[in-house]
């Protein structure tokens, strides 16, 4: 994989779409280089342009200037493959026939290095970036900042260093260093997704209202999907001072919201009733073409009447002749609708039924079954009897034995699942990334998924080699690095599921690493 020069795609498609606004111009050392044209751009677009320090909209930090620019900085590193650590589709080890991908190095490096091969082709990103408490992260972009430097960029310190105000205030600096590293990641993550695309991003509320932001930023306030509330514990955590926290968040994001389906792991059920009035809608009015309604009554002729009840609103505007227990001729009624006319008449054109049972009027929508039902966005065990952290060290003590998992916060593989299958019902080649990988979750629940529904998705992690602690139980049985214990995952749940399912896709992955050119 060669890495792209992004500031010279980038330059590319704006060459392409104004050719006007590119020039040529000498440079100090008398070179003849391409620029743009300021002027003439602006002549291009017809819009204001805000320029210097005129006030403007915007989110920032100490920082930001250099994540930004950070994500399309070129790089000289290359993906070298470790055949010793990869297994094939069916888990032989060292073979690499695998359509699946685990990359070791800073995920930062590995996003730029996918671009080449992986631009415009990534149908879902998951992530579970490390939550900030106020530490450091293990990435090597040099993002973290000293106090001195923190002060003097937030306007807390003169030049000289003198305190510009009576109690400086730190906890900021926190957060910039986590969105200095999430930024630029973000960013290059865009460039490798489909045009259907979805992100889902898993965090708590320090940075919840920060990572709104720089989402809308990067993806488009108009690409936000939703923000998922995931019930993560069974139980309440009472660490809080005030209350006994239960959820998470996850964010979902899209590439282009008008390309993305609905989310759905549900269909509908047969013979099921869907009542066509809803109280509080609008007043409209619905025309039911001749034949449409079918009615459970004797043949009549019903005259225009109001026929509201309770908090019901409905009126038969016209003279209707009921035969052979459907409507003779048009229906009109007015009332306060679920549906509008146009998804009427998609249900007429689909001969789904309509029935009238009895005078008042209540016009039922009966569905075939079968058709996609559009997901909550609440994530729990009583809705679809989605996983727990509790779970996720279940399923971590039930592959490397109790008392032997070597990752102390896991996900559970049902999170994951559950939203990876509500983008691809109807992709089942749809090829997943998770950048942060982990305990490779992700990777178990594509693999898990694949066995349940026969889908070919492929996966991509990618996970920084960060050194164990000496002390853990994952060093005590011989992970060295935590893709040590991300690699040896995907081995045992490989295993787990080929032993339950009759027929298995791949359950393999193929090994690179990030290294200097």
């Amino acid at each position: 994989m060669k890495e792209t020069d992004m500031a010279e795609e980038n330059f590319r498609k704006l060459a392409a779409l104004f050719p006007k606004a590119v020039t040529e111009i000498t440079n100090d050392r008398g070179e003849v280089i391409r620029a743009i044209d300021a002027d003439a751009l602006r002549a291009e677009i017809s819009v204001a342009v805000v320029e210097g320090n005129q006030q403007r909209y915007e989110f920032t930090w100490p920082g930001k200037r250099k994540a930004v620019e950070l994500a399309d900085q070129p790089i000289t590193k290359v993906l070298i493959p470790e055949p010793a650590k990869s297994c094939g589709r069916e888990g032989t080890p060292g073979i690499t026939d695998s359509g699946n991908i685990y990359i070791e190095g800073d995920n930062l490096d590995a996003l730029k290095l996918m671009r080449k091969d992986f631009s415009n082709s990534i149908k879902v990103i998951f992530i579970d970036p490390p939550y900030n408490t106020g530490g450091n992260f293990g990435y090597n972009d040099d993002f973290s900042q000293r106090r001195k430097k923190y002060l003097m960029g937030s306007g807390q310190l003169d030049p000289s260093g003198k305190p510009l105000v009576p109690e400086p205030e730190m906890n900021g600096r926190f957060h910039a260093d986590w969105l200095n590293m999430i930024y630029p990641r973000l960013k290059a993550a865009k460039e490798l997704m489909s045009d259907d695309a979805v992100i889902f991003i898993t965090l708590d509320d320090h940075e919840n209202s920060n990572l709104r932001k720089i989402a809308d930023e990067i993806f488009g306030e108009e690409n936000f999907i939703t923000e998922f509330i995931w019930v993560k514990k069974k139980k309440p955590s009472f660490l809080h001072k005030n209350v006994g926290k239960l959820f998470d968040y996850v964010l979902c994001y899209a590439k282009n919201s008008e390309a993305v389906k609905a989310f759905s792991v549900e269909k509908t059920n047969p013979g099921k009733k869907y009542p066509l009035n809803n109280a509080g809608n609008k007043r409209s009015t619905l025309v039911f073409p001749p034949g449409s309604v079918h009615f459970s009554m004797s043949d009549q002729i019903v005259e225009p009447q109001d026929m509201s009840a309770g908090n019901i609103y409905t009126k038969l505007l016209n003279r209707l002749v009921i035969k052979d227990g459907i409507n003779e001729n048009e229906m009109i009624l007015e009332g306060e609708w679920r549906y509008s006319q146009a998804r009427l008449n998609e249900i007429i054109a689909d001969k789904e039924k309509l029935v009238i049972s009895k005078i008042p009027f209540r016009p039922n929508h009966i569905k075939a079954g079968g058709e996609i039902k559009k997901m909550k966005n609440i994530l729990s065990p009583s809705t679809y009897d989605c996983e727990t952290n509790e779970d996720a060290a279940a399923q971590l003590e039930e592959l490397f034995g109790k008392g032997c998992s070597p990752f102390d916060t896991p996900k559970p593989v049902g999170l994951p699942e559950l939203l990876i299958k509500a983008v691809t019902y109807d992709d089942k080649d749809a090829v997943i990334l998770d950048f942060f990988s982990g305990s490779a979750t992700t990777a178990h629940a594509v693999m898990q998924l694949n066995a349940e529904d026969c889908g070919n998705r492929r996966f991509i992690m990618i996970q920084h080699p960060e050194k164990t602690d000496e002390k853990s139980i994952a060093a005590k049985y011989g992970y060295k690095t935590i893709c040590d214990i991300g690699e040896e995952r995907i081995r045992r749940a490989g295993e787990k599921i080929r032993g339950k399912y009759p027929t298995v896709p791949d359950t393999g992955f193929c090994v690179f690493r990030v290294e200097n050119a």
